[in-house]
């Protein structure tokens, strides 16, 4: 089944010197808690997850709102342009405009750190979080540290680097990307986050390593965080059984 939402946009504020844009999203209504999806980097919110999300969350009557990232999708503005504080910032932007009462923050890969920054500034509207191998300090601890020289190099002196991806084309790792980066890393101290947390992991993920996600639940201060890891799972997590272990999680805050 394919949800046949409405695509309507959001106006984002001028943000970090770029003009004000347009933020692509669809709203489904609902009961409570509401569901929030974020997404991952270069993902939109069509992906295999987000249409699942979108239809269970019409089954059980909640509502849901999924997003496209500045940069992203069918939301204005350039990719390389995009940093996590303004991604971050489009995430509550949604929250405060968007959504009514508690929310559950579903983060997938870089969205798991977009959700973390959201609960951060908006603590009392966060139910719980369902995070999908999060890559919170992604720019730093996996992307920066695993740059040779060279390409460190390219993206100081030039201010762009093209990086392969299996994924789509090329990413555009902007200069700016790592040094605003380096503005909202939280794995160096304790994350101040009380309310319940659900960590799903690939074992076999090659973009975001495990023990990344085990990290993350040491530096959590909630004493409610559970990490599930998947034996034979990749990052995307998109499979049948993937999916249904998404929606358990998800449904323990109904």
């Amino acid at each position: 089944m394919t949800n046949a939402c409405k695509t309507d946009f959001l106006d984002s504020p001028a943000f970090g010197g770029l003009e004000h844009n347009k933020i692509g999203y669809q709203k489904q209504n609902g009961g409570g808690p509401g569901l929030v999806w974020c997404g991952g980097l270069k993902s939109d919110m069509f992906g295999t997850k987000a249409e699942a999300l979108a239809n269970w969350a019409q089954k059980e009557q909640k509502a849901f709102v999924r997003f496209d990232y500045f940069g992203h999708g069918g939301s204005t503005g350039r990719f390389r342009d995009g940093t996590i504080s303004r991604w971050a910032a489009d995430t509550v932007q949604i929250i405060d405009n968007l959504t009514e009462g508690p929310q559950i923050l579903i983060g997938s890969s870089m969205g798991g750190w977009t959700a973390l920054l959201a609960a951060l500034a908006r603590p009392e509207r966060i139910r719980a979080l369902v995070l999908i191998a999060p890559a919170p300090d992604f720019t730093e601890k996996l992307m920066w540290a695993g740059f040779d020289e060279e390409i460190r190099r390219t993206i100081m002196n030039e201010g762009i680097y093209y990086e392969p991806s299996e994924y789509d084309e090329p990413y555009e790792i902007n200069r700016e990307l790592i040094l605003d980066g380096r503005k909202n890393l939280l794995l160096d101290a304790p994350i101040n986050i009380n309310v319940p947390v659900r960590i799903i992991q690939g074992q076999q993920d090659t973009s975001v390593p495990w023990q990344h996600a085990l990290h993350l639940l040491e530096k959590l201060e909630s004493e409610d965080v559970t990490c599930q890891l998947v034996k034979g799972g990749d990052h995307s997590l998109s499979r049948a059984q993937d999916l249904m272990r998404l929606k358990q999680s998800i449904s323990e805050f109904f």
